[in-house]
This record gives structure tokens, C-alpha cells and sequence, in this order.
């Protein structure tokens, strides 16, 4: 079972679940803990390789090929040991894809959905970077590929201190993991698209950066046609919401949290 980390409020039946991104951990939620904690139950989980949700033994039911949905059942397999029948989801990068995968799985479990700098498309420059990921991910030492990424991603000063942060958890990872990760992007074509086509009527707040260039365009493109989806697009700020603006990002999604329980 995945590692994951309980809050739980004295007195709220509302859980918040946080879902990182690749390369990333639960610690990336530091800036939204305190706050969020103060109103609802908080579940923070570890992926698959990532954090202390570590692959070591030789029976690890993680040592499948990883899909989207195997992923994705990683999380209902904490929520159903927690007794938790449904939750508000928050997750950021390649979280939002895990996310809208347990929505499409299991929409009964997802109260709504908030999705940070989320990917729903690949553009042409990110989908040559995946070609060349996938061309080096063997030869060269991971971590070379992923201070790539991210300085491709996150290229401005005012990005650097979420570049970094995601370059330091990535180095917790090891080569094998990173190779099982980045395999994923195999198969994300046709599960973007199936994204982008189906509405699946659930609340839905997309946060994303104005200088998130890389997916932003797509996202707004999106919410146009889902009904049950709204965009926030915050000032000065990447790919990495939570961390660059955590004040904007917090007072953001608090409020659009307290209109779906009321």
C-alpha cells in the first residue's frame, strides 16, 4: 500500500486528498497544510516509487507495469482502508491525470476535483520532449533528463524555487522507478484526448500559472466545452501553482471548496 499521511479535523466529515505530481512527494503540500487542515480532514499520499512509498522487496504488488489505472488504484486502495467513501481531490503536474483517471474509474468517490498546473494536452514541444525522454531514459543517469524537464517547464527566476524543490525529490528516486514512470507517456496520448472529449460532471476548479505556456492553452480550451469546469489563472506564477503562489493558490481553492459543501 501506498505511505500516506492522516490530518484529521475535530470535528469536519469532509476529506481533502492531495496527489503530487512525478518526481514529486506529499511534501510538495507543505504550503497548503496548515490551512487546509484548520477546515477538513487531509490525506496526503506518496506514490507509487516516490517518497517513502519505496519499492524494495521482490513481492511488492507496485511491481506490475504501471498504467493510469493501476496508479489510480493504488489511491482507492488507501481510501478503502481509511473508510473513506468520498473526497475532494486536490493534485498538481501529473497528479491532475491520476485524478481525472479515479474520477472516470469511480465518480461516486470524487466529491470535486481541483487540478494544479494540469496537463489535458501535450503541445508539440512537450510531446518532442517525451521523444527524446524516451530515447535517453536507458542511456543517460535519470536525474539529467528530469533537470531537463524542468528547467523546460519552469524556465523563469520566480520559478526556480518549485524547479528546485522537484529536482531534490526527484533525486530520491531510483533510475529503474524513473524508467517505470516515464513509460507512462506511452500511453498518455490517447487518455488526454478521451479527457478532453468526456465532461464527467464533476466540480472541477483548474488552477494554472499565466506563464505555464506548456499547458495552460489547452486547459482553456477545455473548460469551455466542459460544463462543470472553471479556470483560475494566476499572475506571475508557472507551472507549479502551490508552491510559486501558495497565498493565491490557497485563498483560490478554499473558496471554491466551501461552495461545493454548502
Amino acid at each position: 500500500m501506498l505511505n500516506y499521511t492522516l490530518y484529521k479535523h475535530d470535528s469536519s466529515e469532509e476529506w481533502v486528498t492531495f496527489v503530487h505530481g512525478a518526481g514529486g512527494s506529499s511534501s510538495i503540500w507543505f504550503k497548503q497544510i496548515r490551512e487546509y487542515s484548520k477546515q477538513y480532514n487531509v490525506l496526503l499520499l506518496d506514490l507509487r516509487g516516490h517518497g517513502d512509498s519505496v519499492i524494495s522487496t521482490p513481492n511488492n504488488p507496485f511491481d506490475q507495469k504501471y498504467t493510469f489505472e493501476s496508479i489510480a488504484k493504488d489511491i482507492l486502495q488507501v481510501l478503502d482502508f481509511e473508510q473513506i467513501q468520498k473526497s475532494h481531490f486536490v493534485g498538481i503536474s501529473l497528479g491532475t491525470i491520476l485524478i481525472r483517471q479515479l474520477a472516470e474509474m469511480s465518480p461516486e468517490r470524487v466529491q470535486s476535483m481541483i487540478l494544479g498546473g494540469a496537463i489535458i494536452k501535450l503541445n508539440f514541444r512537450s510531446q518532442f520532449l517525451m521523444r527524446v525522454g524516451n530515447l535517453f531514459k536507458s542511456i543517460v543517469p535519470y536525474i539529467w533528463i528530469y533537470k531537463f524537464f524542468a528547467f523546460i517547464i519552469m524556465p523563469n527566476k520566480n520559478h526556480k524555487e518549485s524547479r528546485l524543490l522537484f529536482i531534490n525529490e526527484a533525486k530520491k528516486l531510483y533510475q529503474k522507478e524513473f524508467i517505470r514512470w516515464f513509460k507512462l507517456t506511452t500511453e498518455i496520448n490517447p487518455v488526454l484526448k478521451w479527457f478532453r472529449q468526456v465532461d464527467v460532471k464533476i466540480p472541477t476548479l483548474y488552477v494554472m500559472g499565466e506563464e505555464d505556456y506548456m499547458f495552460l492553452p489547452s486547459v482553456q480550451h477545455v473548460v469551455l466545452k466542459h460544463t462543470t469546469s472553471r479556470l483560475a489563472v494566476v499572475p506571475n506564477c508557472g507551472h507549479v501553482v502551490n508552491v510559486e503562489q501558495p497565498v493565491h493558490f490557497n485563498q483560490l481553492t478554499l473558496k471554491f471548496l466551501k461552495k461545493q459543501i454548502q
